[in-house]
């Protein structure tokens, strides 16, 4: 084992990265005319503040207005760290015997236009009773849905997100690989995955996988499995880690044995040509995400195994292991560059194998870049 630390998880999003993306948000708030953006903790949360303090049964929320400071509402002995952690100074307290939404309500007052109601747009993840009490105890503001102006913030990533982003890929592919060369005859697929974990974690990017063997490979999201590895099957390991909480999303089949057999090759070449032919196809700026998709599965209907791909082409990636763009038939997104995705097919035959072959890539003014590296054709 014993990899080295690719990345020290040292933070390298300062003040002004976050300062800048608040700003962000108030102008899309003002362009979308909306008065004010709501986030309860979620990426969306630490996106904005640089911290995720994580949900409880204690209220803690961000509060973004398009003409003000941000304000956070918090429990009063979290107020410290809130500011410690986070970008935004301006951090009021509640006490354990009060109503949180009493303090909420109030600073909606102070941010609320002067003259008309107000129009709040409620972040995407919000809980059903935060948002049952955003509508009741906010007086005179009316409520919005805030995902688009989420995704349309975070789904062109920076070239500071992009270099995270490089870093999880390449310990992810370090550890996978390294996994592969430790595989033994009689480990269990969560042996397997434990030692995955152990390699990510001794990388310094700290993450896991599914880990799948034989017949067991032709569920693409595989499930608990008692059998043990043996001589000349398939191993399938999906698997992503992150650095400084952005993340990778990386797949790689192998032939454990001798000799893959002309079945496994065939279906393996099928996968390696529907993804290249993705990746071909993608124009920036012109090529909707369902065009991108219908590139690959064309190829893998034409070999004959269509009905074996059950599932869409990719997704886009960032802080959330799958968040927007998603390559999918419907979706006509249109490819912009600093889109981050991954390209994925798949040909799963159940009862024999499945292979799936991912790899993440990130549209430029050029076309498409892949992030990772691919592996060869057998």
């Amino acid at each position: 084992m014993g990899g080295t630390a690719i990345a020290a998880q040292t933070p390298t999003l300062g003040p002004p990265v976050f300062a800048q993306r608040i700003t962000r948000a108030q102008d899309e708030l003002k362009s979308r005319k909306l008065d004010l953006l709501v986030v309860e903790p979620s990426t969306n949360f630490q996106y904005f503040t640089s911290y995720n303090p994580g949900r409880s049964e204690r209220l803690i929320l961000l509060m973004i207005p398009a003409n003000a400071a941000p304000v956070i509402v918090c429990p009063s002995f979290e107020v410290e760290r809130i500011k410690r952690n986070t970008t935004v100074s301006d951090a009021r307290g509640w006490e354990e015997s009060e109503d949180p939404w009493a303090l909420v309500a109030k600073a909606g007052q102070q941010l609320k236009p002067r003259g008309r109601d107000g129009v709040v747009a409620i972040e995407p993840t919000t809980s059903y009773q935060s948002y049952v009490r955003l509508v009741t105890k906010l007086r005179g503001w009316l409520p919005h849905d805030g995902a688009p102006i989420s995704e349309h913030l975070r789904i062109i990533k920076s070239p500071e997100e992009i270099a995270l982003i490089r870093q999880a890929i390449a310990a992810t592919e370090a550890s996978i690989a390294a996994t592969f060369t430790q595989l033994a005859v009689g480990m269990s697929e969560r042996d397997v995955s434990a030692l995955l974990s152990r390699e990510m974690a001794s990388r310094g990017s700290p993450g896991g996988g599914l880990v799948q063997f034989g017949p067991s490979s032709a569920l693409p999201h595989g499930g608990p499995s008692a059998g043990r590895l043996a001589r000349e099957t398939v191993v399938l390991i999906d698997a992503g880690s992150r650095v400084e909480d952005y993340t990778s999303d990386i797949t790689r089949t192998i032939w454990f044995g001798d000799a893959p057999s002309d079945e496994f090759k065939k279906v393996y070449n099928t996968v390696h040509d529907a993804q290249t032919a993705a990746i071909a196809n993608a124009k920036p700026g012109v090529t909707q995400c369902q065009q991108v998709d219908r590139a690959a599965r064309k190829v893998i209907t034409d070999a004959g195994y269509g009905q074996y791909f059950t599932h869409r082409l990719g997704h886009g990636m960032g802080m959330d292991g799958h968040e927007p763009p998603y390559m999918v038939e419907g979706n006509t997104t249109v490819l912009e560059p600093g889109i981050v995705f991954t390209d994925e097919p798949g040909i799963y035959q159940l009862g024999k194998f499945g292979v799936r072959i991912e790899d993440d890539c990130m549209m430029t003014a050029n076309g498409v870049e892949v992030l990772s590296h691919r592996p060869a054709k057998l």
